[in-house]
């Protein structure tokens, strides 16, 4: 099980995009594993035959053996499905180490590894729902997600036409599909007639209890998700937060982004983009807010790397996740390249392109709800991070100016912050250097 993140300890195994026995090249895609922030693909570091000892669906600490792959003899280069590698192998698990295979007899497969093989040939089965295969032998591609609103509908995906990259089928497809099936069922005897109420007597007692509430789902929370709530449990449990308010005037933020777009520039940044500009310059002369707290020290950061939280939708009942990619040198980098960089990786968390060291490495973190229409929050700091800073709306607000009531487009921003890191002082400081250069954005240009 490979690293994949700076946070993973386990991974789930989605999906085996290769079969038991099959010879397989250096930089082919072997795998599908959900991670602690997205799911992604795994590719082989070597030439030979795979041999596949975990199961789809299993979840296994980093480091553990889930495949190994060997050399293989061209003249018998095809393979069968759980065939074991030759003495003298030398095989590699997903984490890069190699191991030598000793079986007692050279001409035949050690009857463990026929029997691990066999077993793994098991889940790959078409039956099984997860993995399906074609008239022609050759897998269906879909998406993991795809793949369980299939199951759960009972859906052929055999049956369906891809509309996603390279033709493999994603989700709409198969919700198509289901919406193309006929009703099942016909009207039951016992529906009420035209004219006769179809409303139950009143209790004459109250429900019980249990059932008080109606039906129960439960709903398994994805690996992402699971690992976000123990996070931020952690964070909650273990950081003694505290919070400071802002008030912004963004109105030079609205005429310069104003200014952009009658420039012609189409992807003129956005005020968020501003808001992690100003961060980031902000950071850089209060160094102590970009470092991180571990076993009593301070660990001072030499780079500003300002993490974007991004909400990754999802139409299951579960919910989506809340993926946080990472803008590096965010304080040297211009604020058109910080633009240019935030729509390119939130479309990539999106799409679910996005690679480990994208999600890795960040010294803070801008959390925005304000295109909800959300004035003010107040965000948990990410650790081991010290600080986080939740952005609100911008929208007209009354405010005094040399003693006149004007109308001005203000934003409110708060910064949570790891006491054990920063004091009052410390972060009233750094939210002012950051709300002084957002009223002042022409020096986020320089």
């Amino acid at each position: 099980m490979p690293r994949l993140s700076d946070t993973m300890e386990e991974g789930t195994i989605l999906r085996w995009l290769v079969l038991d026995g099959e010879p397989v090249r250096r930089g082919q895609e072997l795998i599908e594993i959900e991670t602690d922030k997205a799911t992604m693909t795994y590719e082989s570091d070597l030439d030979g035959v795979i041999t596949i000892v975990a199961a789809e669906g299993d979840t296994l600490p980093v480091g553990a053996v889930i495949a190994r792959v060997g050399s293989v003899d061209p003249e018998t280069a095809p393979g069968v499905a759980g065939e074991a590698p030759t003495a003298g192998d030398a095989l590699s698990s997903h984490t890069g180490e190699s191991a030598t295979v000793q079986q007692p007899d050279a001409a035949a497969p050690a009857p463990q590894e026929v029997e691990r093989a066999g077993e793994a040939a098991q889940v790959l089965a078409p039956e099984m729902g997860d993995a399906p295969a074609a008239a022609d032998g050759e897998r269906v591609k879909a998406s993991p997600l795809a793949r369980r609103v299939a199951r759960e509908g009972d859906i052929d995906l055999r049956a369906l036409t891809g509309t996603g990259p390279g033709g493999r089928i994603v989700k709409a497809d198969v919700q198509a599909a289901a919406s193309r099936e006929p009703a099942a069922g016909t009207a039951s005897a016992d529906t009420p007639s035209a004219g006769v109420s179809a409303t139950p007597p009143r209790a004459a007692s109250p429900p019980d209890i249990m059932t008080a509430k109606g039906e129960t789902t439960e709903l398994e929370l994805s690996r992402t998700q699971q690992t976000i709530a123990r996070r931020m449990a952690e964070s909650k449990a273990t950081i003694p937060h505290f919070a400071l308010h802002a008030d912004v005037d963004m109105q030079e933020c609205v005429a310069l982004r104003s200014q952009l777009k009658g420039l012609g520039q189409a992807d003129a940044p956005t005020y968020n983009d501003m808001i992690v500009k100003a961060a980031a310059i902000a950071l850089r002369e209060h160094p102590r807010a970009n470092s991180s707290y571990r076993d009593g020290r301070l660990q001072l950061h030499s780079r500003v790397n300002i993490g974007v939280a991004v909400a990754l939708d999802s139409d299951e009942p579960a919910g989506g996740a809340l993926i946080v990619p990472t803008v590096f040198d965010a304080d040297v980098i211009s604020l058109g390249e910080i633009a240019r960089e935030t729509r390119a990786l939130a479309a990539k968390v999106r799409d679910g392109s996005i690679t480990p060291p994208e999600l890795g490495g960040g010294t803070f973190t801008v959390s925005n709800l304000g295109m909800f229409g959300v004035e003010s929050f107040t965000a948990i700091v990410n650790p081991p991070q010290a600080a986080i800073l939740s952005v609100g709306a911008v929208s007209p607000r009354p405010v005094v100016r040399e003693g006149e009531l004007l109308a001005r487009q203000t934003m409110t921003v708060t910064l949570a912050c790891d006491h054990r890191i920063l004091y009052g002082a410390d972060a009233a400081r750094l939210l002012a250097r950051i709300r002084e250069l957002l009223e002042q954005p022409a020096s986020l240009t320089l």
